[in-house]
């Protein structure tokens, strides 16, 4: 049964390029965002569906390649890729696109996409425990809903934010609910499974069915799922993961460990955090909120590290693998931190270096297989 679940996941993507189209010939609204820092509750506020459109994929690299510097990061490149080529239905029924200064090659890349689809960028504080920080951050996302309601022609109101806050407060628990289930021996989840739901659950148009979808699963598997006792168990952080760009953990699982769980952004990182609904102002709730993300563009990142120290012990990790994209500065720089972390608490670490494509698969298995036998079981 818990297969079958997990297939419906797998099928989201497909099914929502069709829901999406009948929405946006009935005058639909969408809004495409590439990042954990945006505020869903203000597309959801606004009456659009808010999509991610981060790339994951190699195929769209090439073509990114005629624009950009071929020395980005493989995530920029996909993103921009698929953009550029029209290949992404998401990015196609956007009627705004929602950017962010996380990275300099993103906030320079979405100049290059303003010239052919209307682009929003916030500026986001890199220093974020300062009181200038948080006043910035506000202001941003009042700006970010004026621009909505500029652009998508409605008004957004108090009440809706907060209704909207629920909802997404509800999502975040549902997700976070489903991937603590791996902190029990053997796993309920296998890091492949894990991947494929948190990451597709993103592409769903209706929150409500894909919160009722991930209660679901978890109550299916509330007794156990089908991965093997015994094996190495891993905790990946780092960059951001989403099929297509999941080769580490498949590798991982081929030669024997299980990933237990998936810090990054597009994994873990976020689900423990609530919008605390006892502020006056829902903009002001939401910006304490998501500048609370403990992203590598933040300086200094504490917030990562006592995540992962948490998530280590919480899931029983054996080893530590941090997952760096070829050109992500900050990441590869925060990874001297992560194997402070590893070492104080014990743990194997093993940092790879790597892009989308399968040229090195041979050179990471060989790694991975390494780091995994200094578990003892």
């Amino acid at each position: 049964m818990s297969k079958e679940l997990v297939k419906k996941f797998m099928e989201i993507r497909v099914e929502n390029v069709i829901r999406l189209k009948e929405m946006k010939e009935k005058g639909g609204k969408i809004v495409g965002y590439y990042c954990t820092f945006f505020p869903q509750e203000l597309a959801l506020a606004a009456g659009a569906v808010p999509v991610g459109l981060c790339g994951t994929k190699e195929e769209p690299i090439a073509a990114a390649e005629e624009t950009l510097p071929r020395n980005l990061c493989a995530l920029i490149k996909s993103s921009y890729g698929f953009a550029v080529t029209d290949k992404c239905p998401f990015f196609n029924f956007s009627d705004l696109i929602v950017g962010e200064t996380t990275c300099d090659g993103k906030k320079k890349m979405f100049e290059f996409m303003g010239e052919f689809k209307p682009v929003h960028v916030m500026q986001l504080p890199y220093m974020k425990e300062s009181k200038a920080a948080l006043d910035l951050w506000v202001e941003e996302l009042r700006r970010l809903r004026s621009r909505l309601e500029s652009e998508l022609d409605v008004t957004i109101s108090d009440e809706a934010i907060w209704q909207a806050i629920d909802v997404i407060n509800r999502e975040s628990v549902a997700a976070k609910a489903l991937c603590d289930l791996n902190q029990q021996e053997p796993p309920a989840l296998s890091g492949m499974d894990l991947l494929t739901v948190i990451w597709s659950r993103g592409f769903n148009i209706d929150k409500e069915e894909i919160i009722e979808m991930l209660n679901e699963l978890r109550e299916n598997l509330g007794s156990g799922g089908d991965v093997a006792a015994g094996q190495p168990r891993v905790l990946i952080t780092g960059c951001p993961i989403g099929l297509g760009s999941e080769k580490v953990v498949q590798l991982v699982e081929d030669v024997g460990g299980t990933v237990v769980a998936l810090e990054n952004c597009t994994g873990y990182k976020i689900l423990p955090l609530q919008t605390d609904t006892s502020f006056d102002d829902p903009v002001v709730a939401l910006a304490h909120k998501y500048l609370q993300i403990p992203c590598s563009c933040m300086t200094p990142n504490t917030g990562r590290i006592k995540l992962l120290t948490s998530m280590a012990a919480d899931f029983k990790a054996d080893v530590i693998i941090d997952l760096t994209w070829q050109a992500c500065h900050t990441y590869n720089m925060e990874s001297r931190e992560i194997a402070k972390l590893a070492k104080r608490i014990g743990l194997p670490f093993l940092q790879l270096e790597t892009d989308y494509s399968a040229s090195d698969m041979e050179n990471l298995k060989v790694r991975i297989e390494a780091i995994l036998e200094m578990v003892e079981k």
